[in-house]
């Protein structure tokens, strides 16, 4: 057994429409009202702009401010903080997560599977690897929004012990959203975090939270107030998940499969 255990916090808040500055700003007020045990902190998916296909306005280089104010966030308060952001490079676009560790470390993957029905795809490029992120302890799957409806990517091969999938998911099919985050901890026998933003966006999609955080037998641990701004918590325990996963082993019966 590890003895690792996990502080993390969930902001659930509403975003400014295409506006990174006040973005920023916004959650450095809300930094402030983290627990004091928080280790690692999500925020939502393009949480310096909202779900906006506006690239050539939007999109900030892995250089610019969005990026740096992470990473110096991160090691300013010794915490992990992590989200996804409209990223430019080599003249593609990419919904981009990124994970700051509090040593100055930046991690990253690029959404996978793209909102064709948003026309996502029509602006951004895809990604095309699956990353596992070290931190304390806990191996870390990181995914943004409609990722979590394929399974099949999600799987786990014993590789991870915690999934965060960071959102900007329609009130409309919040019952898909609730559904698909405790199948993904009971398939995968793992924590899963799940983060969505809040309020209406400039485009006139409203958001209805629901915010959670499941253990790895699918159990609620903690969740959001319904349509408001709310700091969602709990402590992981990672013996407590290998002690269920022993007892009831259902990750070596899975099939074998291969990504293209």
């Amino acid at each position: 057994m590890t003895n690792a255990a996990l502080h993390i916090s969930l902001i659930q808040c509403n975003l400014v429409w295409e506006q990174p500055e006040e973005n920023r700003a916004l959650f450095e007020k809300l930094f402030e009202q983290l627990p004091a045990a928080t280790e690692l902190v999500v925020l939502p998916e393009m949480f310096s702009t909202g779900f906006s296909m506006q690239v050539e306005k939007c999109a900030e280089t892995m250089e610019d401010a969005t990026v740096a104010w992470l990473k110096l966030q991160a090691q300013k308060r010794n915490i992990a903080i992590c989200g996804s952001v409209m990223i430019k490079e080599n003249e593609a676009y990419y919904n981009r997560f990124l994970f700051a560790h509090p040593d100055g470390k930046l991690e990253q993957y690029d959404k996978r599977h793209l909102f064709s029905m948003g026309e996502e795809h029509q602006h951004f490029t895809a990604g095309k690897e699956r990353k596992i992120i070290e931190y304390r302890g806990f191996r870390i799957l990181p995914q943004v929004c409609y990722d979590l409806r394929f399974p099949v990517f999600s799987r786990n091969r014993n590789d991870y012990d915690l999934m965060i999938n960071v959102a900007n998911w329609p009130a409309p099919r919040r019952e898909v959203w609730q559904t698909l985050l405790k199948a993904r901890a009971i398939e995968n026998q793992a924590y899963v975090a799940g983060l969505n933003r809040v309020g209406t966006d400039g485009i006139g999609i409203n958001y209805a939270g629901d915010s959670a955080i499941i253990d790895s037998k699918g159990a609620l641990m903690a969740t959001s107030v319904e349509r408001r701004e709310h700091i969602v918590s709990a402590k992981l325990d990672k013996d407590s998940m290998e002690r269920f996963r022993a007892k009831f082993p259902v990750l070596p019966d899975a099939d074998d499969f291969q990504l293209l």
